[in-house]
């Protein structure tokens, strides 16, 4: 059915939510992709003879949902999909993306041994290290950048091991690499999620403005007997990622 066949059910469900519905499918389907303009409100009363409320009401679910933005003067302009991640599941990005559909690659800007600050050695309980490897990469999800991470590996992971190399870590998932290599299975960890604004740097490697809303995940990642592997912290795109927490 398009969206715009404009015979609505009457008696059943609301007039916006079948609206919604209608477009909601269009823009799944890729009738209206990313930056395209949705009918405005007025063509909406036009197709569907409603009124001018009714129609707000179905843009105002599809806003809700993350499948567009209102802007002023501009209209209703449907975004990239958002990444919608599950808050009680331990998962590695790779892993994530695969699970929602979504195909992860990832683009390394930097790797090599660096002063670990006191608070990641604290993290990673080991006091007396004064260097770590650290990793910064580019997180994307159907090629397009979603996140930035930096992580620490715990000193004692890569005792014995040579450290990943950047084509490793550019092909694929750091914890695949950590087990086929090392012999370290993640199994268990936790996160704190806070919101924060971008600077300009991690801003301009994301491809949004300075100043847009954020969402930083801190991670420790740890075997089964808890004890700590890797540490990162993952800034994402307010605008393609939100948590999901089943209670």
């Amino acid at each position: 059915m398009a969206w715009n066949d404009s015979s609505l059910t009457s008696g059943g469900a609301p007039l916006w939510h079948q609206i919604a519905e209608r477009l909601r499918s269009a823009i799944i389907a890729g009738h209206f992709k990313p930056g395209d303009l949705l009918p405005s409100e007025a063509e909406l009363n036009r197709v569907f003879g409603v009124s001018r409320t009714t129609a707000r009401g179905s843009l105002d679910t599809l806003e809700r949902e993350g499948l567009i933005v209102r802007r002023s003067g501009v209209g209703s302009v449907v975004v990239e999909p958002m990444v919608e991640l599950p808050a009680n599941v331990m998962a590695s990005f790779s892993e994530d993306m695969r699970r929602r559909g979504h195909a992860p690659s990832y683009q390394t800007i930097s790797a090599g041994l660096a002063a670990i600050p006191l608070e990641v050695r604290d993290i990673l309980r080991a006091p007396m290290a004064k260097q770590g490897f650290r990793i910064h990469r580019l997180l994307l999800a159907d090629a397009k950048p979603i996140a930035v991470s930096i992580s620490w590996i715990a000193p004692h992971v890569l005792a014995g091991h040579k450290p990943p190399t950047v084509r490793e870590l550019d092909a694929g998932s750091l914890y695949q690499w950590l087990e086929s290599v090392c012999g370290v299975r993640i199994l268990s960890g936790h996160e704190v999620i806070e919101a924060r604004v971008l600077d300009t740097q991690t801003a301009t490697s994301l491809g949004v403005d300075s100043g847009t809303a954020a969402l930083v995940v801190s991670r420790l990642s740890e075997t089964a007997d808890r004890t700590p592997v890797e540490f990162a912290q993952m800034t994402y795109r307010g605008d393609r990622y939100r948590l999901r927490i089943d209670i």
